[in-house]
């Protein structure tokens, strides 16, 4: 029976051993509660840590075996490998990289070696219990290569992935000495989900610009598959932090802060110890509050709270030391006998503490200098039953994308943040409600139901996008039909484009000459008794000739502006002019003297600006500008813009390899006509060969063709068994 397998670093469980007894804490997180049901569900999994190192083989199997009741999975790790997996490599490499805070990162050899081993202890137990048709859902930075060890060892099995925390740009990325082996990894997913638009955009970037892939839109192509980056902002348990506010034990916390702080405005600050949470400039402009506005003191109160975390670290504790020092001048500076300006705590509180915070709090100030999403200003949000208080959010927060009624703040601009408090503390109640409706009922559709619900249908639409492209690659059977209807005709035309479908892509367009390989096949093929061979290229006539000539092939050159048959001499089509090309040229000439590496190229009736020697990013950059200046230019010339494989090329519409091969139809009756290209030209001939035509597409799965084949290695063997009896 189909399950959903969900893998993390940590199960949503804590577990704690008491007299040699394990018991299970269920989980607070946002993860754990989004997740719960599918988990529990059927025979559904969760893989991941349990949370603490286990030895003793006996306690792993009693603790297994406990965690089997629930649908729990677990993985052991060592404390050598907590320590250079989880705090070496996905937090001290990893997490500073992907937080923009790079000068923290530490690249050591035996951290990678770690991290890699025990994704590979994650992939054998996730073997054991994945099966044909399952479904796997893997989560965040510290699994990033774990999609491609279970697709090489489960090619045809559905797989998600999802990042919750930033991803960087591509500058920042490529300082990783392991950045091809990560993004590889990832790449085994189908569907890669990431917070916001700039975390997929980063990831596009990064994944184009480091390995050999295609990317178009929000799908790369990657070992003949096609995975699919998108956007899917978490959300919360919108219910559960509402029904909170009328929770006995919540209203007794609201009712002793209210005794407690009576007419002082409470600004809420909630976080995990961390660099990337700004907690510093915090409470710079704090105290930059109560310095420049006087008339504050003794009436506002910073309530903050910093959950402990890796404080053994020497950077978080110095972090953690220089905020008790900030926390404690500041008190000093500012207390009165009734008054501290901040109440600092350095513990974690249950959700009904925090839910009481979240109610009583005239303002929440959320300022991470980076953060995938943040889903404290959600739950502050979702717990404002009354829709007044105001939400201070970071820019850099994921959150600010989909929270624009807040007051959003750039975290490194301390007197813009004093300015924003200020600006909560005089907001007119009635500004405050119109805000918190619109943040209220935002969060409430989208919350962390919906989003798993969005990411669970989005991956199926994606597998069977990819069950349909499967079915288009010229396969085994499909070469069979293929080869059966080429044997059961008599009169057949083969049309093939050259660069690209015959012969691989060069750097030097004069480099991709034919080999003795492909003139052995083209002779064999064109001898055979029925077979009318053409040749449908851009290249210019002369070089086409030059190269071909001698065989028994018809030729047509530059795109259709020159033609030849077998036994004939070169003929261009009638009616055409080159008078544009002194109008084109010099902007070609303006886009060759930005672009090192660019060149020109010259036909007949077509101009091409080349870029392919140019830097990866620049020459994408100036076709495009190129492009929109010539589409301006061209568009009542009766000329065609056509962007190609690093190529922009520019020709009269009349040219064209659709009607080219369409007039050749029209001189003989075939009943076998094959097509193949890798271009967007060649998409004129797809469109307009008869439906009976097997069109193929090379290199690309996204085209009108029929088929399609990955490479010209495989153009060449589908023509060699075609020959061969």
């Amino acid at each position: 029976m189909r399950k959903t397998i969900i893998v993390s670093n940590r199960l949503p469980v804590k577990i704690s051993e008491t007299d040699g007894e394990f018991i299970l804490h269920t989980s607070e997180g946002g993860l754990a509660t989004g997740l719960g049901a599918v988990y529990r569900e059927g025979n559904n999994i969760w893989v991941g840590w349990p949370g603490q190192e286990i030895i003793d083989l006996k306690d792993q199997e009693k603790v297994t075996k406990e965690l089997r009741k629930t649908n729990l999975m677990p993985v052991f790790l060592t404390q050598e490998e907590i320590n250079n997996f989880y705090e070496g490599f996905s937090n001290e490499t990893l997490w500073p990289v992907f937080h923009y805070m790079a000068v923290y990162a530490h690249y050591e050899q035996v951290n990678w070696d770690a991290y890699y081993q025990v994704n590979q202890k994650f992939r054998d137990i996730i073997l054991k219990v994945a099966e044909p048709g399952d479904i796997i859902w893997i989560h965040d930075y510290q699994l990033l290569l774990l999609p491609g060890m279970i697709r090489a060892a489960l090619p045809e099995i559905s797989i998600g992935f999802f990042q919750h925390i930033p991803f960087p740009s591509y500058e920042l990325f490529r300082l990783i000495p392991w950045r091809a082996e990560i993004l590889e990894g990832m790449l085994g997913a189908d569907l890669m989900g990431f917070h916001t638009f700039d975390d997929t955009r980063h990831f596009l970037n990064a994944a184009s610009r480091i390995l050999p892939v295609n990317t178009s839109a929000n799908v790369v192509s990657f070992n003949d598959r096609a995975i699919v980056v998108e956007t899917f902002p978490m959300g919360i348990d919108y219910d559960k932090f509402v029904a909170l506010g009328s929770d006995p034990m919540v209203l007794q916390q609201i009712k002793n802060l209210k005794e407690n702080f009576q007419e002082d405005r409470l600004i809420l600050s909630i976080d995990r110890l961390d660099y990337s949470k700004g907690i510093l400039q915090r409470l710079q402009a704090f105290e930059l509050l109560l310095q420049l506005h006087p008339e504050y003191i003794g009436k506002v109160v910073l309530y903050m709270i910093v959950v402990p975390s890796r404080d053994t670290v020497p950077q978080y504790k110095e972090l953690r030391d220089e905020i008790d020092k900030q926390v404690g001048n500041i008190n000093a500076r500012f207390r009165t006998l009734a008054w501290h300006p901040i109440q600092y705590f350095y513990r974690s509180f249950p959700v009904e503490t925090l839910s009481a915070l979240y109610n009583f709090a005239d303002i929440c100030l959320v300022t991470p200098m980076r953060d995938g999403m943040n889903l404290v200003s959600k739950e502050y949000v979702a717990s404002r039953n009354n829709n007044d208080g105001v939400l201070i959010l970071s820019e850099m927060a994921g959150a600010s994308k989909e929270l624009i009624d807040a007051i959003i703040v750039n975290p490194n601009n301390i007197g813009a943040i004093t300015r924003a408090i200020v600006d909560a503390l005089d907001m007119p109640l009635a500004e405050q409600q119109r805000r918190m409706k619109q943040m209220r009922q935002l969060v409430s559709k989208f919350n962390i139901h919906h989003w798993v619900k969005l990411f669970m249908t989005r991956l199926q639409e994606v597998n069977e996008m990819q069950q349909n492209m499967l079915a288009r690659r010229v396969n085994q059977e499909t070469a069979v039909f293929i080869r059966q209807q080429y044997r059961e005709a008599t009169k057949r035309i083969v049309f093939l484009d050259y660069d690209g479908t015959l012969v691989g892509f060069q750097p030097n367009i004069d480099m991709a000459s034919p080999d003795p390989d492909l003139y052995q096949l083209l002779r064999e093929l064109a001898n055979i008794p029925g077979n009318d061979l053409v040749m449908i290229s851009g290249r210019k006539h002369e070089t086409l000739g030059e190269w071909f000539g001698h065989l028994r092939l018809d030729l047509i050159a530059e795109h259709g502006a020159w033609q030849k048959t077998k036994e004939g001499e070169w003929y261009e089509l009638p009616g055409l002019t080159d008078k544009w090309k002194k109008e084109i040229m010099p902007m070609m000439e303006l886009a060759t003297d930005r672009t090192p590496g660019s060149f020109i190229e010259e036909k007949s009736y077509s101009l091409v600006w080349h870029y392919r020697k140019v830097e990866s990013g620049l020459g994408e950059l100036r076709a495009n500008e190129l492009m929109n200046t010539l589409r301006y230019y061209t568009v009542e010339k009766g000329l065609q813009v056509l962007p190609g494989d690093k190529v922009i090329e520019v020709k009269n519409v009349e040219i064209n390899k659709g009607k080219a091969a369409l007039s050749w139809l029209n001189h003989k009756k075939y009943d076998f006509i094959m097509a193949m290209g890798d271009d967007i030209t060649d998409e004129d001939i797809f469109k307009a060969l008869p439906p009976k035509a097997i069109t193929i597409k090379v290199g690309s799965q996204v085209s009108a063709a029929q088929y399609y084949l990955r490479s010209y290695h495989e153009v060449r063997h589908l023509l060699r068994t075609l020959k061969n009896k």
